[in-house]
């Protein structure tokens, strides 16, 4: 269900003041929305690009090494962990996927904004260790029937593996609490327009201007 009248905020290309860049976490159950949100953000928001993992998973037709994923083999991923180079990493459906932590921090320094589609133990990792350049938004359906639905609509999944999916998503549901922000996407317009107003709130919040203490000192500087 689309809604003509809603219309995202426009942004702008580029701050009139350096800012630091935030890590902007969409996280959802399967089928609530999360991978759609996502692209549309990507589609119309240049400034916004998603955090590229490293994997222990072969390429698929297409996948560029560096664009994509950082591709590595099980034993190069189990050194980076060794040595402290994610930021968050997990072990999902037989491979390995994690943030590299300098790529990031360096981008953020920089002014980068960074999207993450990640569940609720990667958005604990990232905010145990990042703390206030995470912002943690959750996407909710608006009921398990209408989930249900939406798994069935797609029309790949066996009947056993929805079944599978409905009790993953009860699962990370309960976690929702542990997010700043939670969205009932029942209209896949209106929640966008949502999740881009809090995009556009966080990027304006004063501790982020880092641009702004030289600013204001001049402002306020004797007359010469």
């Amino acid at each position: 269900m689309t809604n003509p009248e809603v219309v995202a905020p426009t942004i702008p290309d580029s701050d009139a003041l350096h800012r630091r860049g935030l890590m902007f976490i969409l996280s959802s159950p399967s089928g609530a929305g999360k991978t759609t949100v996502s692209r549309m953000l990507l589609q119309r928001d240049e400034r916004l690009r998603m955090s590229v993992s490293v994997t222990t998973r072969s390429p698929r037709p297409g996948e560029v090494d560096g664009r994509d994923y950082h591709f590595t083999d099980h034993a190069g991923f189990e050194r980076m962990v060794e040595d402290g180079e994610f930021l968050e990493w997990a072990h999902v459906f037989g491979h390995s996927y994690g943030t590299p932590k300098a790529e990031v921090k360096a981008g953020l320094r920089e002014g980068n904004d960074y999207l993450f589609d990640i569940d609720w133990q990667g958005t604990q990792q990232l905010y145990q260790k990042m703390q206030s350049d995470v912002v943690r938004v959750f996407l909710l359906p608006p009921s398990i029937d209408e989930l249900r639905r939406r798994l069935n609509a797609r029309g790949t999944d066996s009947a056993e593996v929805i079944a599978s999916r409905m009790e993953r998503a009860k699962a990370e549901i309960s976690h929702w609490d542990g997010y700043d922000y939670v969205i009932v996407n029942d209209d896949i317009d209106i929640c966008f327009a949502k999740v881009s107003q809090i995009l556009a709130s966080e990027r304006m919040r004063r501790m982020r201007q880092t641009g702004l203490i030289p600013f204001v000192r001049e402002l306020t500087a004797p007359d010469s």
